[in-house]
């Protein structure tokens, strides 16, 4: 089973760029960010043209999550619950193939201070709460997406530049690390302990010509579903060429059941 998880910035303007994707590695499940488009508005026909299946919880020009599978998702939870008083599209759940996976856009936060700022703890804090009354440990889970964190120092290129800023701040780390409390594991790390590995790169000051990004996007996923990881890869090839996001798909492979 492959599981994708990419921050589009946007599914209409990279559409033949994620229809080219899916046709390359064939994920099972695919969950996207910042598709930046209402549900009545999301390109659902030239997606089931291809075979694909999508669930969405959007909203005009802003934020916007999403999964997509071959088969119809099952389950299907968007945002936090009915009482997470949510304005913005940002969390969205289904069950695919058996497996419980969670699209999350976290909140850039801005400047540490910021009311954003505020806004982005806030919101991990919801989450961390949501995720441990709806992720059973002791079943297969992903929570993955956009976490506008890079967890470690070997996360930045150049560390100090990022360390006081909402990316890299010890709150948002530490918010990153409560969520890993409730079982989770950070899937890259676990099959690449040391790799030097990033996610995204500013479209500004060649910052993808210079490799100077950061890991924020991630895959957090239960013990069942960490005994079964095979591999965890960034596809840069998605970072290059004619009107990229400034993200690059991350894709993790699972062994069968049993296997």
């Amino acid at each position: 089973m492959r599981v994708a998880t990419w921050n589009v910035n946007s599914v209409r303007a990279r559409l033949d760029r994620l229809l080219a994707f899916l046709a390359r590695h064939g994920p099972d499940a695919v969950c996207l960010q910042e598709t930046k488009v209402t549900d009545a508005d999301f390109p659902r026909e030239p997606l089931e043209a291809a075979g694909w299946k999508a669930v969405t919880h959007g909203q005009k020009t802003y934020n916007g999550v999403a999964i997509l599978s071959r088969e119809e998702p099952a389950d299907v939870e968007r945002g936090m619950g009915g009482s997470d008083g949510d304005p913005e599209a940002r969390l969205i759940s289904a069950t695919v193939k058996g497996v419980r996976v969670v699209s999350a856009y976290v909140p850039n936060g801005k400047a540490v201070g910021s009311d954003k700022w505020d806004t982005k703890l806030r919101w991990l804090s919801r989450l961390q709460v949501w995720a441990a009354s709806r992720l059973d440990a002791s079943r297969p889970s992903v929570l993955c997406g956009d976490f506008n964190i890079a967890p470690e120092d070997r996360d930045a290129k150049n560390p100090g530049r990022w360390r006081d800023s909402v990316l890299c701040h010890p709150d948002a780390r530490a918010a990153f690390e409560s969520l890993k409390g409730l079982g989770l594991v950070d899937a890259l790390r676990k099959v690449r302990p040391d790799d030097e590995v990033f996610t995204w790169w500013d479209y500004r000051e060649l910052g993808f010509p210079k490799n100077d990004g950061l890991r924020i996007d991630h895959l957090l996923v239960t013990p069942p579903l960490a005994a079964r990881l095979v591999s965890v890869t960034v596809d840069r090839d998605e970072r290059k060429g004619k009107l990229p996001s400034d993200h690059a798909p991350v894709i993790a492979e699972f062994s069968h059941p049993g296997a």
